[in-house]
C-alpha cells in the first residue's frame, strides 16, 4: 500500500529540507521512497510542491488528484490550492500563516477569507496551527518546516527518536538543536 505526502509551500520556506528529511526517515524504515520536486517560480515566492511517495514498491514519483494521504502546507492559500489532491479520508497539516501571493501584493486580487473554515466545512480533516510563532519560539522563523514535520509525525507510527536521528543527518550541525526544538514544539506531545 503506497502512501502519498504532498508538501506545498512558497519558495524559500524550506519545503525541500522537509521532503529530504521525510525521505531519509522512510528509507531508513525500509520503505521504497520516491521524492520529486515540482518548482514554480520558487525564487520569486511562487508555489513549490514536493511529492513524497512510500510503500513496499513505488513506481512513480507523481501524486495525482485524489491520491494524497497528507498535504503538508506552509501557508493557508497553498493548502486550499492543492486540496483536490487529497484523498477522501486524507488530512491537511497547515501553518495558519498568511503569505500574500504576487496578485494580492500588487492589488490585483484579495486574499480569500476563512480558508481553513471553508475546507473544514467540506468535511476535510484539517490540523491547523501557527507554526511561525512556534518556529520563532524554537529560535528562528525559518524553522516552520520542522514545526510542520513535528506535527505530521503525530500521524506516523514511528518513534520520535527516529525523527530526531533524521534531523541530525539532514540538517547542518549548527542548526540541529534549534530544529529539534522546532520539531518537538510542532509535535506538541
Amino acid at each position: 500500500m503506497t502512501k502519498n505526502v504532498m508538501i506545498v509551500g512558497v519558495g524559500g520556506q524550506g519545503s525541500l529540507l522537509a521532503s529530504k528529511l521525510l525521505g531519509y526517515l522512510l528509507l531508513n524504515e525500509g520503505y521504497d521512497v520516491k521524492v520529486s520536486e515540482v518548482h514554480g517560480m520558487s525564487q520569486r515566492g511562487g508555489s513549490v510542491v514536493t511529492y513524497v511517495r512510500f510503500g513496499e514498491k513505488v513506481y512513480s514519483p507523481v501524486i495525482d488528484k485524489g491520491e494524497a494521504d497528507f498535504i503538508v502546507s506552509f501557508e493557508k492559500l497553498e493548502a486550499a490550492r492543492y486540496v483536490e489532491y487529497l484523498k477522501k479520508d486524507g488530512r491537511i497539516v497547515v501553518n495558519t500563516q498568511q503569505i500574500d501571493p504576487m496578485p494580492v501584493i500588487i492589488g490585483a486580487a484579495t486574499y480569500p477569507e476563512n480558508l481553513i473554515e471553508k475546507m473544514e466545512a467540506k468535511g476535510i480533516a484539517v490540523d491547523a496551527m501557527d507554526c511561525l510563532s512556534l518556529a520563532e519560539q524554537a529560535g528562528s522563523a525559518k524553522a516552520v518546516n520542522l514545526v510542520l514535520m513535528g506535527r505530521l509525525s503525530r500521524y506516523f507510527d514511528m518513534p520520535e527518536e527516529k525523527w530526531m536521528n533524521a534531523i541530525e543527518k539532514c540538517v547542518p550541525a549548527k542548526f540541529v538543536e534549534m530544529n529539534k526544538k522546532a520539531f518537538a514544539l510542532g509535535r506538541g506531545e
